[in-house]
């Protein structure tokens, strides 16, 4: 089927009911698409924001993270789960029947890769997730993370606040050894006081007491929280005919992919950069709610073009951590000091001297900075860098 100009009363379908998708349908409408949008979703729930679920939310019983979208002109279809894509005929398969579009918008985000065994475990993703690690957060209860990344130092975070035992295993050297380098990873050690951080820890299974580790070893817990990563939620769309790109669907900046009238957004892109000259696959907030605003004009046929710098933020053991860019291995490693010993940073930097990443840690004004220079390509001197405080 041939793909034309979407017609101004056009069906628009969008497959992901999480921060991406009802953000895409929210800003269809502020652009004015006057015809029908479908909603589809695998939860029971409204969208809703997934970052306070492993902060806020575990604190506080009280916090919402609905996102209050006006989705009222939109047709919600929630608990239907898509199960296949027909680029022949415009429909995507659900639970429920065949849907047809004029354009698709896919945003099924990403789902937790589990450990192996059959114990009881939670990878914090969803709403029920966050309720079930909030109530076992209980003075004296015995939490096990397995994995000291992003999600495992912010559950640490909210378990050592309500005066729980925690034990947290990470195959790697240090905390975020993977994503940020061993180098980088042991500035965060000194973070995981009053945690039993166990590095170089293997894990075989989960079983009903606890984790089973690989020496044989039986480790035990009231409640086992898994953050070993996630991947991109494209098993519905095997043989579907979309190109795909680092596990996830391949797209411009303005979130199309190969089909003319499909686009995708969020956790299950891979966002192409002509900065980079690869694909952004960051899994993050940031992606999804700026990636929602460009694929929205896309669709309707007004592509802005813009390549967006990926950013993310944590917040953990009372730091604000934030990162922007995206580096490579092979980028030199640039630490940056400031008077105060809580405030630091650092800089990955290219061969040719440009700013690849900037990551730092309690002096928001350096992301700015760094934001404003990775946007502009710009090289970097290594020795006047090695000041916080210093001007990218």
């Amino acid at each position: 089927m041939t793909a034309g100009p979407l017609p101004a009363d056009g069906t628009i379908v969008v497959v992901g009911a999480g921060l991406a998708g009802g953000r895409t349908c929210a800003a269809l409408r502020q652009a004015g698409h006057v015809g029908q949008i479908v909603l589809v979703g695998a939860e029971q729930h409204r969208p809703y924001d997934r970052p306070p679920l492993s902060k806020a939310v575990l604190a506080d019983a009280a916090v919402d993270p609905d996102l209050g979208l006006e989705l009222d002109d939109v047709e919600l279809r929630l608990g239907v789960r898509a199960t296949g894509l027909d680029l022949g005929e415009g429909a995507v398969h659900t639970s429920e029947g065949d849907l047809r579009y004029d354009a698709l918008v896919i945003a099924t985000g990403a789902e937790p890769m589990a450990l192996p065994g059959d114990g009881p475990q939670v990878a914090l993703r969803t709403k029920e997730d966050a309720a079930l690690v909030r109530a076992a957060l209980v003075p004296g209860a015995q939490i096990v993370l397995v994995g000291a990344g992003w999600i495992g130092a912010e559950v640490a975070t909210a378990a050592l606040a309500a005066n729980c035992k925690v034990t947290c295993l990470e195959a790697g050297p240090a905390p975020l050894a993977g994503p940020l380098g061993p180098e980088v990873a042991q500035r965060f050690l000194p973070w995981w006081q009053g945690v039993d951080l166990r590095t170089g820890a293997l894990v075989d299974r989960v079983e009903p007491d606890g984790v089973r580790l690989a020496d044989g070893s039986l480790l035990n817990a009231d409640l086992v929280v898994s953050g070993v990563g996630v991947r991109p939620n494209t098993g519905w769309l095997e043989g579907s005919g979309l190109a795909f790109a680092g596990g996830g669907i391949a797209v411009d900046c303005d979130g199309r992919t190969s089909d003319p009238r499909v686009f995708a957004v969020g956790d299950v892109a891979a966002r192409h950069s002509p900065r980079l000259g690869e694909p952004v696959h960051s899994g993050h907030w940031d992606e999804a709610v700026n990636g929602a605003a460009a694929v929205a004009l896309a669709v309707l046929g007004r592509p802005a073009g813009i390549d967006r710098v990926p950013y993310f933020w944590s917040d953990q053991f009372g730091r604000k951590v934030q990162y922007v860019g995206q580096h490579h291995r092979e980028d030199a490693v640039v630490f940056r000091e400031h008077d105060d010993p809580e405030k630091w940073g650092v800089a990955w930097v290219a061969a040719d001297g440009r700013l690849t990443a900037h990551l730092n840690v309690g002096f928001p004004k350096a992301m700015v900075r760094a934001r404003a220079a990775l946007e502009s390509g710009r090289v970097v001197d290594s020795s006047i860098i090695a000041r916080l405080d210093a001007d990218l």
